[in-house]
């Protein structure tokens, strides 16, 4: 693998870039996918801050490799929007997402095409860094001491799926020799609204951050509240200390925009993951497959409570509208400003 600056770079590296947007604020996040649409329609959003795109059909007509086309789109993002980006470049969306991850941000990463220099690349990276292989999964791998991509690469598959499961481990197998079955599939930027909270260090302790995620949460629903809308389901994207990420997704018991709800599977979105004392940089939170709050139906409640709750929630969303955001809010939110 080789790190390059804008627009330097060699061919053969694949046609497929994962770019991340640094410091992406997301009223920015659509204008920057509109940026990379000028170099190819094949773009995939990946928010809050992330997108695939299959370039091939602009390397002719930009007279650069897909490693130089990488270097364009940074320096137009920095042109433009202030925005440094950090892209790998590769084969496979796998393989280009593990290159931008694989060192500092702001940088063209590329890996070769060719086996052995994919090989030589995945051989060290550890089992967490294989797009789809959870916290719990690596630990299991782990465990049996197949702790990096190289090893379990090397494991009869049978090994690994005795382990894992028979897709799983199949799956989790193919990833560990750089094999990649998805494509980029261009679409559009979902209906959704997303929250970011970045610690100010790398965050061991889980109770701080449950505490971010009730702060997103209540920064989510009065969002949606205000607009009228309501969403179906709920994304945690979890960043580390060593820049990789985990993202899980569930569908809420109902459309719904009450900040107790989303909490609740925020709760167990992140419970769900075990990460014990994972080094977590930031949390983040989107509310996916919004609709019109009018439209969507709701349970009744026999709670006499949960009215209760929802009518404070409702004097609490006016007194914000009146004196501002920090007027009223859920006890145990944090103080600080969510990104």
């Amino acid at each position: 693998m080789s790190a390059t600056g804008p627009g330097a770079g060699e061919a053969g590296a694949g046609n497929v870039l994962y770019v991340c947007f640094e410091e992406c604020p997301e009223e920015r996040y659509p204008l920057l996918l509109g940026l990379l649409r000028e170099i190819t329609p094949v773009v995939q959003p990946l928010p809050p801050d992330a997108a695939l795109a299959d370039v091939r059909g602009g390397l002719r007509y930009f007279g650069l490799d897909a490693t130089g086309l990488a270097g364009m789109i940074r320096v137009r993002a920095l042109a433009r929007y202030g925005t440094d980006c950090t892209i790998g470049v590769a084969g496979n969306p796998l393989l280009a997402r593990m290159a931008a991850r694989a060192g500092a941000p702001g940088a063209v990463r590329e890996v070769p095409g060719d086996p052995a220099a994919v090989a030589a690349f995945l051989d060290g990276r550890p089992a967490a860094a294989l797009h789809g292989v959870g916290p719990a999964a690596a630990r299991a791998l782990c465990s049996y001491g197949l702790d990096s991509a190289g090893r379990i690469a090397a494991a009869p598959p049978a090994t690994v799926q005795r382990i894992l499961g028979a897709a799983a481990g199949r799956r989790v197998h193919e990833l560990a020799r750089g094999i990649d079955p998805t494509s980029v599939t261009p679409g559009d930027l979902p209906r959704s609204a997303a929250a970011e909270y970045r610690f100010g260090r790398d965050e061991l302790d889980a109770g701080r951050r449950r505490r971010a995620l009730l702060t997103l949460a209540d920064r989510l629903g009065h969002r949606m509240r205000g607009e009228g809308r309501v969403a179906r389901a709920l994304t945690l994207t979890v960043r580390y200390a060593d820049r990789s990420v985990t993202t899980r997704s569930r569908a809420l018991a109902e459309p719904t925009a009450h900040t107790p709800a989303l909490a609740a599977l925020a709760y167990a979105l992140h419970d769900g993951l075990g990460l014990q004392r994972a080094r977590v940089r930031s949390v983040a939170l989107r509310a996916e497959r919004l609709a019109d709050a009018a439209g969507a139906a709701r349970q009744l409640s026999l709670d006499p409570g949960d009215e209760r709750r929802r009518r404070a929630e409702a004097a609490a969303d006016r007194a914000r509208r009146r004196f501002g955001p920090r007027a009223a809010g859920p006890a145990g939110a944090l103080d600080e400003d969510a990104a």
